[in-house]
């Protein structure tokens, strides 16, 4: 079957999840997505549908000569269900979630399994964009929150600023900064876990044991970013005033923060890179010389 026609038999599916999804995605837009704690959902949308298009080659020749899969009817059909629950009860994370089961459905109905197997990662990514239940946020939030203020403070404090804390207020010098949700909360988290994971997926490395160790310091990092952006917050506020640290230069703490996490992941890679391949080189010449 040439290109064009293989195409054309996605055209129905895309215009039926652009009809049921549309309305939804414009509400995101003008509502929960353009608060500070869920910046990350469009941005994590458009990777997963550059993910889907750069597997897109593969997929389709992996779906050569496979039968579509009976399977994908029943997930459809779930996905379908949450949808309808979750726009009608006004549950996002069912309504949004909906969308993974939905796409999961039409891979199965007209490629089957193993072009399933390959979009899984995009489909998998998609998860960091379903807004979570308010009450599960905010119970895991403060903890983080109190334990990023706590190293903040301490940190800021051994080199010698006047910092003190209550809770998760901190006063440096004659200023007063409550550490937001969007500082140092589980959105946060997950937007930085939704980069460690997406940098993983892109780089690909051989070596089983080096995904798994990077994937596993994803989050000691994560957190150690969201430090980073609490003590950056606190400096431009000590030294160039509250306005400062209210205004344009929150939002490059922001940048401050994906930043330092990208670079604190791939510097943490090169570490892994180096350790495993003298590891191997250890190994090879230890066995040589007992050999």
């Amino acid at each position: 079957m040439s290109s064009p026609s293989r195409l054309r038999e996605w055209w129905p599916a895309a215009l039926g999840l652009a009809l049921l999804y549309g309305p939804s995605l414009f509400d995101l837009m003008q509502g929960i997505w353009s608060t500070d704690e869920q910046r990350h959902g469009p941005l994590v949308l458009v990777m997963a549908v550059w993910l889907m298009y750069r597997n897109w080659g593969a997929m389709e020749r992996a779906a050569m000569g496979q039968p579509s899969h009976a399977a994908g009817w029943p997930v459809l059909v779930i996905g379908l269900l949450l949808y309808v629950i979750g726009r009608s009860a006004h549950i996002l994370m069912f309504e949004i979630g909906s969308a993974i089961w939905v796409l999961a459905g039409v891979v199965l109905l007209h490629r089957g399994v193993a072009a399933l197997r390959v979009q899984w990662f995009a489909l998998f990514f998609m998860v960091f964009m379903v807004p979570l239940p308010g009450a599960f946020v905010d119970n895991v939030t403060m903890p983080m929150k109190l334990a990023v203020s706590y190293v903040a403070e301490n940190v800021l404090y051994w080199v010698g600023y006047p910092i003190g804390r209550t809770g998760i207020m901190l006063q440096i010098g004659q200023y007063k900064l409550l550490v937001a949700d969007a500082c140092a909360g589980l959105h946060t988290l997950f937007s930085l876990e939704a980069l460690g994971l997406l940098y993983l997926n892109l780089v690909r490395h051989e070596s089983a044991a080096r995904n798994v160790l990077l994937a596993l310091i994803i989050m000691p990092i994560s957190f150690t970013a969201n430090v980073l952006r609490v003590m950056v917050l606190c400096l431009i506020t000590y030294h160039f005033g509250d306005a400062a640290g209210q205004g344009f230069l929150h939002g490059f703490a922001g940048l401050v923060l994906f930043l330092s996490a990208l670079l604190l992941i791939i510097g943490m890679d090169s570490l892994l890179r180096a350790t495993i391949g003298w590891y191997r080189v250890y190994s090879r010449g230890h066995g040589a010389a007992h050999a």
